[in-house]
């Protein structure tokens, strides 16, 4: 899986933006936000070899929908074998901009929640900014965006869409990450 992972990474610097999966405390600390209970619909952006994806599974009740949206063809070959055939999980080959169309594909008008592991950092501006207005039309007045990224270069541009509820950091990762908790401004925070 590491050596898949590194092969895609060489091959589309820009897109994978990391030369290692994210790692198990990374993994865990990105869904400690999630109330899996009451959890209806959850979007995971990039889920890339399954790291987050995985404890997303663990952790969903059976009834969650799971939409994984994910651009790399190989990555999304890989997640299919592995979840394709698990009740409620779609695996998309497509863009996160694309995820309110997505989500009227399967009935759904909003999410839950959002994970992302999108490398913002080295992500066009014009993509970024297509990618966090349909986050914020998705995740509509309860939901929340979860995104991890290596330094908090990108904040400013997060803050343009989102208010920032909370900032975790994991010193375990490889590199060291943050993990960025946001909601849409006019939202009451509990």
């Amino acid at each position: 899986m590491i050596v898949s992972f590194i092969l895609e990474y060489i091959k589309h610097p820009l897109k994978i933006g990391a030369v290692a999966p994210s790692g198990k405390h990374l993994s865990k600390k990105m869904v400690k936000p999630i109330d899996f209970a009451s959890a209806d619909v959850i979007v995971e952006y990039g889920s890339g070899t399954g790291a987050f994806t995985k404890e997303l599974v663990t952790h969903r009740k059976k009834n969650t929908a799971l939409l994984l949206i994910e651009q790399n063809e190989n990555f999304c070959c890989k997640l299919e074998q592995e979840y394709g055939k698990q009740k409620n999980v779609h695996i998309i080959h497509g863009s996160a901009e694309n995820i309110n169309d997505y989500l009227g594909k399967y009935g759904y008008s909003t999410t839950n929640y959002v994970v992302s592991g999108l490398p913002f950092t080295s992500l066009p501006q014009k993509i970024s900014d297509n990618i966090l207005t349909a986050t914020n039309q998705a995740i509509g007045e309860e939901g929340k965006f979860i995104t991890f990224q290596y330094s908090l270069a990108k904040r400013r541009l997060f803050e343009q869409y989102f208010h920032i509820t909370d900032c975790l950091h994991e010193m375990r990762n490889f590199p060291p990450a943050y993990v960025i908790v946001m909601k849409n401004y006019g939202v009451t925070y509990v």
